[in-house]
């Protein structure tokens, strides 16, 4: 995608190749800025901050982490420890687990000499890989947009999305914005309700900057106005990305996506899920009672971070001083309540036997 003109990813190689560079998420949408990751400890710091995140995002920084561990000691120690040190960053999102997995099965029985180059050379491939697999997304989620456009018949396509799935949240496209860019892109008329979605505002700050940036026609809604659009006919489509989906077709995104599939529900409108197939977890059944649902730091509800009037990013408090809060970052969304899932290699239903047409050598039954 294009800022300015200028194409860029969210995780690229330092010019030197010994060095990791990313765009530093914290500081938008008012500062651009791009953060240099020298060693593991900086990436591993760089996912627990959010100066990184987005599920696809997290994997690929968990590998380029693992490789600048490995430039810095090759050995079997080092090489435990940082998988340990990145595996600890964030305990929701499958594909950290999924990149640190395979980097170790990879450099586990190569001789130490050789893991650094081969450990950086599979994090290269995992981003390319991943900036694929979101094109593939977009594709057939584009089918998914041009099947509810030609229904509705006339107007533009009305989509709400929750929380930041756009490229920002991968290496490139993104997941649930993939087909939104693709659509306009190819001329259909397409208009985003953006949830802002609370504490960490990643629709209003991150989304938002997303499509203004590319040309999307969008608007910022509250978080709880989007079951008082589907009532009265101004939502034709929600799609969503996911941190972790089980085996079942349950899916696990930022909190408050499952009361907006709530309402489509009561409402009758289509609720898609956008997902590359590293976020599928086989090893999951039941996602409400199974999955890790991390909490983080209460300051993120009480204080939010904004643009003063002078053009300096502050910090305000939003609570009474003494009032404690809960921050769940995650919640699950049954399956029941899923239209379907876009993923890299097709849609299918939200349920084993959806999932099972789509990857029948990871098939399970149910």
């Amino acid at each position: 995608m294009k800022i300015d003109g200028k194409a860029y990813r969210t995780i690229w190689p330092s010019a030197d190749g010994r060095a990791v560079e990313v765009i530093d998420q914290t500081r938008l949408p008012h500062r651009f800025e791009v953060l240099t990751l020298h060693d593991v400890e900086d990436a591993a710091r760089a996912i627990e901050r959010m100066v990184v995140r987005g599920a696809p995002l997290i994997g690929a920084t968990a590998a380029y982490g693992m490789a600048l561990a490995m430039r810095a000691d090759a050995s079997d120690a080092a090489l435990a420890a940082a998988y340990e040190r990145l595996f600890g960053t964030r305990p929701t999102a499958v594909n950290l687990r999924w990149a640190l997995d395979d980097l170790r099965a990879l450099l586990r029985p190569l001789p130490v000499a050789a893991r650094a180059d081969a450990a950086w050379r599979r994090a290269g491939e995992i981003a390319d890989e991943d900036v694929e697999v979101c094109r593939r997304i977009g594709e057939h989620g584009l089918a998914v947009f041009r099947e509810v456009f030609e229904r509705k018949g006339q107007g533009p396509l009305r989509v709400l999305t929750h929380c930041n799935a756009g490229w920002l949240a991968t290496v490139d496209w993104g997941t649930a914005l993939a087909p939104i860019y693709m659509a306009h892109d190819a001329g259909l008329s397409v208009e985003v309700w953006v949830d802002e979605t609370r504490p960490r505002n990643q629709g209003a700050a991150l989304t938002a900057w997303e499509l203004g940036r590319h040309g999307v026609p969008h608007r910022v809604i509250a978080d709880n106005v989007g079951g008082h659009l589907m009532q009265h006919g101004l939502v034709d489509l929600c799609i969503v990305g996911t941190d972790r989906t089980t085996a079942q077709g349950d899916v696990c995104n930022k909190i408050g996506t499952y009361l907006k599939a709530l309402a489509a529900k009561a409402n009758g409108v289509p609720f898609y899920v956008a997902l590359p197939h590293t976020t599928i977890d086989w090893t999951v059944r039941d996602g409400v009672r199974e999955i890790p649902i991390e909490e983080r730091d209460a300051r993120e509800v009480t204080h939010i971070q904004g643009l003063d009037a002078a053009g300096e990013v502050v910090e305000v408090r939003l609570t009474p001083e003494g009032s404690d809060a809960a921050n769940y970052a995650f919640d699950v969304t049954p399956a029941n309540l899923v239209t379907g899932l876009i993923t890299d290699r097709g849609v299918c239903s939200a349920s084993a036997e959806g999932l099972g047409t789509l990857f029948p050598d990871r098939a399970v039954a149910s």
